[in-house]
């Protein structure tokens, strides 16, 4: 399964797969189990952050299950309560210690917490941490364009990922214009619109059934060929598989304008607006 996955290049050269495994709330051994089969089913992207409090899970599913470290991707991310530039480096070190890991392959910060206006220092951090060697690439998430051009201005460098809030209901289409425009690659956590009625949308429904997929697949295949990379969640062994098996068909122009038919202004999901909201 994990030829079939295609892949990004990000602009520092990284190659990246097209789909990742999302672990936010996978703990425990049950957690331990659920990343462990994601291996098995062929996801080499594997997205925790500090917040989480699953690094330590997802390093040890790792470890356990046998795979090398260089076939496997990590991603981890900082929280908004240490984006001072000490402890942003004690963190990212910190981090790497629960995971047992050497290096991450990314590292985002979490979300820019304009409010309290740390994160081009933050950023700076995240530059020297890669300096150093405890990461490989560097990235943010829930960044809006303003918050990305600072970072450009005051470090003359943009990250080469910004994970967002994407999925059907809110398809950031002025914000993906943006990325694309910048280098920057798309990365949408939520893809498939967790705690909304999204999977039983009718009109994805009749897209599914007209291509024999499950809706599922359908939203994650829209997310391909917008040109972002999701990153589903699933416990579920045979989910996991279903929700990787979606570079073998394609959807239409018209199956995508429909689908972006159902994006609406105030269409996220817990109205977390990174220009005030905050995240420690």
């Amino acid at each position: 399964m994990y030829n079939d996955i295609p892949t990004k290049k990000l602009h520092d050269g990284t190659i990246i797969p097209a789909v990742g495994f999302g672990t936010y709330s996978l703990k425990g051994s049950q957690g331990f189990q659920a990343i462990r089969s994601a291996i098995d089913a062929g996801y080499r992207l594997l997205d925790t952050a500090y917040n989480y409090e699953n690094e330590a899970t997802v390093g040890q599913a790792i470890k356990q299950h046998g795979i090398s470290r260089e076939e496997i991707l990590v991603t981890s991310k900082l929280p908004g309560r240490y984006h001072q530039h000490g402890n942003a480096i004690t963190t990212i070190q910190e981090s790497l210690y629960r995971a047992g890991l050497d290096y991450y392959d990314l590292y985002l910060i979490h979300w820019p917490n304009p409010k309290q206006d740390h994160y081009v220092e933050a950023w700076q951090a995240l530059l020297e941490a890669r300096k150093w060697g405890l990461i490989r690439s560097i990235g943010v998430c829930n960044f809006l364009p303003e918050h990305l051009e600072r970072l450009k201005a005051e470090t003359g460098e943009l990250p080469v990922i910004n994970q967002i809030e994407l999925h059907p209901f809110f398809n950031q289409e002025k914000q993906r214009q943006y990325h694309e425009e910048n280098g920057i690659v798309t990365e949408s956590w939520s893809p498939l619109g967790r705690k909304t009625n999204l999977l039983e949308h009718p009109l994805l429904a009749e897209i599914a059934e007209s291509h024999g997929r499950t809706v599922s697949q359908i939203v994650l295949r829209w997310h391909y060929q917008l040109g972002s990379i999701a990153i589903p969640k699933s416990a579920t062994p045979s989910r996991q598989v279903e929700n990787l098996a979606i570079f073998d068909f394609e959807l239409n122009h018209v199956d995508m304008e429909k689908i972006n038919s159902l994006t609406v202004s105030d269409g996220r999901i817990a109205d977390q607006d990174p220009a005030v909201y905050e995240e420690f």
